[in-house]
């Protein structure tokens, strides 16, 4: 598996810890920085990697920043990206039980380190129902995506 990995200076600890952890699982990851704490724009890190999980150069992502928030409105504008930001297990799990999200965002300034370790393990290690009344939904969800946003090259 790859992982893109994307942060902005408020997640660069964070995502640090995160991206130590994966790497020790046998999970690779690319990382699109930042890699310091100097104040940047989230963007300019968020925007590249998730354009590498649309194109499918990586498999799913992660992201940090302060909140997590800032992390999904920039990903969810990328055609084939749901991106989920999780501030517990129960909502990583639902995040893939029920969308199929392919990137995780993370407030660094909202959750500690090791319930975060605990969100990025429950997030990878579920997989979404596949049953009918999910896959519908998931479905529609991509139906939308496919009819307005323009296609990733």
């Amino acid at each position: 598996m790859r992982i893109a990995m994307a942060n902005d200076h408020a997640g660069t600890r964070l995502k640090n810890e995160i991206k130590k952890y994966l790497e020790s699982e046998g999970i690779e990851v690319v990382d699109f920085g930042t890699y310091d704490d100097n104040s940047c724009d989230l963007s300019d890190f968020v925007y590249p990697a998730a354009l590498a999980v649309a194109k499918g150069e990586c498999d799913k992502g992660i992201f940090v920043d302060g909140v997590g928030y800032g992390s999904a409105l920039i990903a969810n504008k990328i055609n084939g990206i749901y991106a989920a930001v999780c501030q517990d297990t129960f909502c990583a799990q639902l995040a893939r039980w029920h969308t199929d999200s392919n990137v995780l965002c993370l407030g660094a300034k909202i959750i500690g380190d090791m319930i975060a370790m605990e969100i990025v393990k429950a997030w990878l290690h579920t997989d979404p129902l596949m049953d009918e009344k999910y896959r519908r939904r998931v479905d529609k969800v991509k139906e939308i995506n496919d009819k307005h946003c323009v296609p990733v090259k």
